[in-house]
């Protein structure tokens, strides 16, 4: 028989069948078009990932670093109406705070004062600059006085403002006398630097580790080196389309954090789940093909008919789950989930059209420079199939254990608290903490908290005399006027306690309920109390919305409402874990002393409903590889247990291998320095390990081995409502 032409130069005039007559499915034609088309392909994305890339350097500046606000709240009317009418005056205007070891009327330190004043008056995005006031903002030992760069530009550009002042200011401090940038502005600055600075170290130290686990999971270097390919493309295509949106709108810089990390894990997954069953279609087809000569084209068709059809559904659900976070009116979160879904459809679009492409292109090159000591792959994992054969004959043993861990470990959340940061997240060293921590000595603790309140003029004496006898207030300001000659009144009060404190929330709630109907209560510190009340009102809705979504996209898939629902409900166990662990290490401070850092008494506000969409969507990506697979052989044998341990054997060790790169990945994030970092890392990590090791490799197989036939059956009206998807190739 002649030899095959090389799959790159047939083109035959339809798609090929495989080994056993079966035309390839919508997935496995766009998978033999690409193989054919290489060139065509690889062209493409070389222009996509050139032309996008270009952008990409510009990502750390381009990108916003505010956005952190309750959209439609008090405090965000409050900074904008001072915005407006008080030449700037609001929570996103820069205070310069001036410390010396004499009075700030000692001609040196006057000299200091006018340089800094100077400064800040120089940069377009300053309106005004006040000099400091006795009385208000020097302080009563004459020592310590505060300037304020009023906000003449949106909060984000007050934050690059804050990135272009705060080291220039802070070079005029000499011998005896300090000079510090702080607020809101220069928080969020230090604090999205720091954070920044310690994801890219956690990036750069957690690549070593996931090439190791790659290396060892394939047992070859090619094949290894394709999940970072897809990491590659679609972290250069997401990072330049970042630069180019935030042009439109403002998008967090926490956007391409989280969008790195995402890119990282889901483009190894779904390498992995790809080329294992390429390399299982390879080897089939090469067995029934009678000049025992595989060819590339069908291994490609039927991997992408059968695995791609499932990655096609993770991502699917990836994308739903993290759409839900749209629900929250916020900017910083509504861009940080917008650009971890661009980034995973540009890994999905790469692990649907390059992947193959060069799949097919190597054929059984993808087995090159493999490990002298990796043995050759089977299709199944005999290790997984025998752990399958164990969890069918002892489904209660293991799966009762594996749900007590799962309960034991969820329960601590009862009592879990979240409150949005303190300063104390910020290194010393930092800007704003210094800042922050010179006001409160000089000042009082409530000063860096100060309450903006904005009242009509006609009743702002009224209202000043009022919160002036407020519980928690310890002094009230009098009414400043407009500076435009409006209707608004602005009375600054300093509450009695730190802008951390949980009793600053009960000040606030006291004065919004007794003080006039058009009085509007805001500040830096009050801005975080609203976006930390919306974000606990919105989180029952993200939750429900994403478990319904993700139940409603398994059901479409398997056709099976009782293996859906119990596949969705799995979730929570590990998600529920995860954070009943991060209660004890971030809230209780269990292993703080070994991750390095000081408990703050409660989990960071954004975690429930981020971290949980996040949780939720890793934990589907694995539900789905495996309930795919269990489907596909249901399908061909019509056997429960088939289903089940095929399901394991087959996809077991990728689940295994994905999970292990995904943990290496989260935990490195334990080691980095801030603690928001730290959360992410933990909360993460635990949740893929226990999902992986007690939920997908011991529950859900046990829930198949329970269910039986049942858990695939589908109602006849559902029947008639499903589309039909196949995970079958046969």
């Amino acid at each position: 028989m002649n030899r095959p032409a090389p799959a790159a130069a047939r083109t035959p005039a339809a798609d090929p069948p495989d080994a056993g007559g079966t035309r390839p499915g919508p997935l496995g034609r766009l998978g033999v078009w690409s193989t054919r088309n290489f060139k065509a392909v690889l062209i493409g994305w070389l222009i996509i990932v050139i032309g996008l890339g270009a952008f990409a350097p510009k990502v750390t500046t381009a990108l916003s670093g505010a956005g952190w606000q309750a959209d439609g709240s008090q405090s965000v009317q409050v900074r904008e109406l001072a915005e407006q009418h008080f030449a700037g005056n609001a929570s996103s205007a820069i205070q310069i705070v001036v410390t010396a070891d004499r009075p700030v009327t000692d001609p040196a330190v006057r000299q200091v004062i006018t340089e800094a004043a100077d400064l800040a008056a120089a940069d377009p995005r300053v309106s005004t600059v006040v000099q400091p006031q006795p009385g208000a903002t020097i302080s009563p030992d004459g020592r310590t006085a505060v300037l304020l760069a009023g906000a003449n530009a949106s909060p984000d550009d007050m934050v690059r403002a804050a990135d272009d002042l705060k080291e220039p200011l802070n070079a005029l401090s000499t011998d005896g006398i300090g000079v510090h940038a702080t607020g809101a502005s220069v928080l969020w600055s230090d604090f999205n630097k720091a954070n920044h600075d310690a994801m890219m170290k956690s990036e750069f130290m957690s690549w070593p580790v996931t090439l190791a686990i790659l290396v060892l999971a394939f047992g070859s270097l090619v094949a290894a080196g394709l999940p970072l390919l897809l990491t590659m493309a679609g972290l250069a295509a997401s990072a330049g389309s970042l630069v180019l949106i935030s042009h439109l709108f403002p998008v967090s810089v926490w956007a391409m954090n989280f969008a790195m990390m995402f890119a990282l894990a889901l483009g190894i997954d779904y390498a992995l789940f790809l080329v294992v069953r390429f390399r299982a279609a390879r080897r089939t087809d090469r067995t029934d093909r009678a000049d025992r000569r595989p060819d590339p084209v069908r291994a490609v068709a039927e991997t992408m008919d059968t695995a791609g059809k499932a990655v096609l559904l993770s991502g699917a659900t990836v994308l739903v789950s993290l759409s839900a976070v749209m629900l929250v009116p916020s900017p910083a979160f509504r861009s940080m989930a917008g650009g971890i879904m661009l980034a995973v459809l540009f890994v999905l679009a790469a692990t649907l059209t390059l992947l193959p492409a060069v799949l097919g292109r190597l054929g059984h090159r993808v087995d090159a420079l493999s490990l002298p000591w990796a043995k050759s792959h089977t299709t199944a994992s005999p290790r997984f199939a025998a752990w399958g054969e164990r969890l069918w004959k002892h489904p209660l043993r293991y799966g009762a254990l594996a749900l007590a861990a799962l309960i034991a470990l969820a329960a601590p959340v009862i009592g879990l608290r979240t409150a949005m940061p303190s300063i104390a997240v910020l290194p010393e060293d930092a800007s704003a903490r210094a800042g922050y921590t010179a006001v409160q000595r000089a000042f009082g603790p409530g000063a860096p908290g100060t309450l903006q309140i904005l009242t009509p003029t006609d009743r702002a004496a009224d209202v000043a005399a009022r919160i002036a006898t407020t519980p928690g207030i310890a002094a009230a300001m009098p009414a400043q006027p407009a500076a435009d000659g409006s209707a608004w009144s602005m009375i600054q009060a300093v509450p009695t306690v730190d802008p951390s404190s949980p009793d600053l929330s009960h000040t606030v709630h006291t004065l919004r309920a007794e003080l006039p109907a058009d009085t509007l209560v805001g500040g830096a510190a009050v801005e975080n109390l609203d976006l930390q009340h919306l974000l606990t009102e919105k989180t029952p809705l993200v939750i429900g919305v994403v478990m319904a979504l993700g139940f409603l996209l398994l059901l479409a898939a398997l056709r099976a409402p009782l293996i859906a629902a119990l596949g969705t409900a799995a979730s929570l166990l590990s998600t529920g874990a995860a954070f009943g662990v991060a209660r004890l290490v971030f809230q209780d401070g269990h292993g703080a002393g070994l991750l390095g850092f000081t408990p703050q008494g409660f989990l960071d506000g954004w975690a429930p409903v981020f971290f949980f969409a996040m949780i939720f969507a890793i934990a589907m990506d694995y539900t789905v590889f495996l309930l795919a697979s269990a489907k596909e052989h249901y399908e061909r044998t019509g056997d429960p247990k088939a289903a089940m341990t095929g399901a394991l054997a087959h996809s077991g060790r990728v689940v295994f291998a994905a999970a292990g790169v995904m943990v290496a990945v989260f935990f490195t994030f334990a080691l980095s320095g801030p603690l928001p970092p730290k959360e992410m890392g933990i909360v993460l990590g635990t949740a893929v390990l226990l999902d992986a090791a007690l939920v997908r490799l011991i529950l859900l197989p046990v829930l198949l081995r329970l269910t039986g036939r049942a858990a695939w059956h589908t109602p006849r009206w559902l029947d008639r409502v499903l589309p039909r998807i196949s995970f079958s190739h046969d």
